[in-house]
């Protein structure tokens, strides 16, 4: 089979492809953002009168010359 004879048919396949993909993609509902249940950094969000502080803990890594 040679592609080249049949680019027009594969042109026109593809196309037809992606349109009914994209008409069904269109569909779907949109996604429902939820907040999670218990996130653990909600309290260590700042305020107007208090600084948010956060802490980062790692091991120092050897100094190389």
């Amino acid at each position: 089979m040679n592609i080249q004879k049949h680019m027009e048919a594969v042109f026109i396949t593809t196309l037809a492809i992606v349109g009914a993909g994209s008409l069904v993609i269109d569909h779907l509902p949109d996604a429902d953002a939820k907040p999670a249940v218990a996130a653990p950094v909600a309290n260590a969000v700042g305020t107007p009168g208090h600084m948010a502080v956060v802490i980062v803990r790692a091991r120092k890594l050897p100094h190389r010359a």
